[in-house]
């Protein structure tokens, strides 16, 4: 076996590994053919280099490691301090830098870079100009839609992703950038034009993700300083807002949803209206002495922000207000506050919130909407980020006035044990709740329990269309379960 220092390669030679000639690069040794490049990748759960020999044994030669993983002699490793950083280089060279070739908008922090990202994608895509979308919600352009498994994909996949826009003729991409992309290198070498700042606060810490809050908000500042941004869209209103831009003297636009004269893009009169299948926000947005009225298909205060964002980022990119304002009055994103009007008069919210801050965000706007009753559905993921249920429980136990607990990704953890842990803080004196374990049971239980007036939140699945249960990814869509009641209730009156 051949071992070589990555740096020396460049010393000795002058040649950069970047450069090398391959036919593919691989992290999952299940893939990997004889021409490839693998990729020893350090997982949280699993170590790449455990699996050299596996894709030795599959013919690959050619492999990057931080640590000898003991081959043949005829194998030749290239060994690097962070095989992360190795793959993003590598990934960027061998789909011959797409980046460079887009306008590429990154968007971080705990709420809201889904809705914003996607308005932005639609605004953009109403008015003519090729756009994508990389997020929770999955790869958008043009008539392509793929699904993800982590908001922010593997830097591979990311780099192919983006080759594939550009030559599909996609100018500009939308990218949530997570704080795990940010900690593992998945956006390493990605240069981004505008980036975006939403909010901050506790959130993704545990085992398996960040030690602490610190880590988790310097590694979304880090966005804003690394990746040469020139642009930078920023919530003037949020406690860490001063933190996440400083060490970047780009121009900057700030957005205040309470109505800070100082910002940039500032909203007022806000108003909340609802009707049959839609629940909505109006507000007057001021920028530069402009006064124009926005109208969104979303609920609550967190909604205006979204909005303000998609506006100043848009305006960056050179479209109008009018142009933008227009094209956001219908949008509507999948998983994102989803309206549905059952034929019983009662109201149905699909959301993705699933943590304290964005659950507690949920039923506070929606309780703006004066409801019957406001009924909250929810579980907890399994196996990680055991934090959130307390703030779940909390929340929910002060805020909704019934609840169902229920499975949201339990894995291959007990449903039951999540629901007690998250039961356990339900005090006395709070809102009632019922335990149906079975998720579709308990989304049918408060369905045909429901009443007129009534608004339904299921939080924390949104636009996923799966569970999962003992490590299998089960085929599950909250709107087509809410589509059957609606058929079911028509064909019984």
């Amino acid at each position: 076996m051949k071992v070589i220092n990555y740096t020396e390669i460049i010393n000795r030679t002058g040649i950069d590994p970047s450069t090398i000639d391959v036919v593919s690069l691989c992290s999952d040794s299940r893939k990997v053919l004889a021409d490839s490049v693998f990729v020893c990748i350090s997982g949280t759960l699993s170590d790449g280099h455990e699996y050299a020999a596996n894709s030795y044994n599959r013919k690959c030669r050619i492999f990057v490691a931080e640590h000898n993983p003991g081959l043949p002699d005829d194998a030749f490793v290239i060994i690097t301090k962070n095989t992360r950083i190795a793959l993003a280089t590598l990934s960027a060279a061998f789909f011959g830098y797409p980046a460079d070739e887009l306008t590429v908008i990154g968007i971080t922090g705990t709420k809201g870079k889904t809705t914003s990202s996607l308005l932005i994608y639609n605004i953009l895509s109403a008015n003519g100009i090729p756009a994508g979308y990389i997020g929770s919600n999955g790869i958008t352009y043009g008539d392509y839609q793929a699904d993800t498994v982590n908001t922010t994909p593997e830097s591979y996949d990311l780099q192919e992703y983006m080759r594939n826009m550009v030559d599909a003729g996609v100018k500009i991409v939308i990218m949530e950038v997570s704080s795990q992309a940010l900690k593992m290198g998945r956006v390493h070498g990605i240069k981004f034009d505008i980036c975006v700042f939403t909010n901050l606060s506790p959130d993704h810490i545990g085992e398996f993700e960040h030690a602490d809050f610190d880590e988790y908000k310097n590694c979304k500042h880090s966005l804003f300083t690394d990746f040469g941004a020139e642009y930078i869209v920023y919530n003037y209103d949020d406690q860490y807002a001063d933190e996440m831009i400083s060490g970047n003297r780009c121009p900057k636009a700030s957005i205040s949803g309470l109505g800070a004269p100082d910002a940039d893009y500032f909203a007022s009169e806000v108003a909340y209206f609802r009707a049959p299948g839609k629940i909505a926000v109006n507000f007057n947005c001021t920028h530069e002495n402009e006064c124009v009225p926005v109208s969104l298909s979303f609920p609550g205060e967190f909604s205006v922000y979204n909005g303000l964002t998609a506006i100043a980022v848009c305006r960056r990119l050179g479209l109008e207000t009018g142009e933008i304002i227009e094209a956001m009055k219908n949008i509507r994103i999948k998983g994102r506050f989803e309206t549905y009007e059952l034929p019983n008069g009662a109201t149905v919210v699909i959301d993705y919130a699933h943590n304290g801050v964005s659950l507690k965000a949920a039923l506070t706007a929606l309780r703006n909407y004066s409801p019957t009753r406001l009924i909250c559905l929810f579980g907890s993921v399994g196996g990680r980020t055991r934090m959130r249920r307390a703030e779940l429980g909390l929340v929910a136990s002060r805020d909704a006035d019934f609840c169902i607990l229920t499975s949201d990704n339990p894995d291959s953890e007990s449903p039951w044990s999540i629901i007690g842990e998250i039961a356990s803080y339900f005090t006395a004196g709070t809102c009632p709740y019922v335990a149906i374990p079975d998720r579709r049971k308990a989304i049918e239980y408060v369905l045909e329990n429901s009443k007129q007036g009534d608004i339904i939140l299921l939080a924390g699945k949104g636009h996923e269309t799966y569970q999962l249960i003992c490590g299998v990814r089960e085929s599950f869509s909250e709107a087509e379960i809410v589509a059957e009641f609606c058929e079911s209730y028509n064909s019984r009156n």
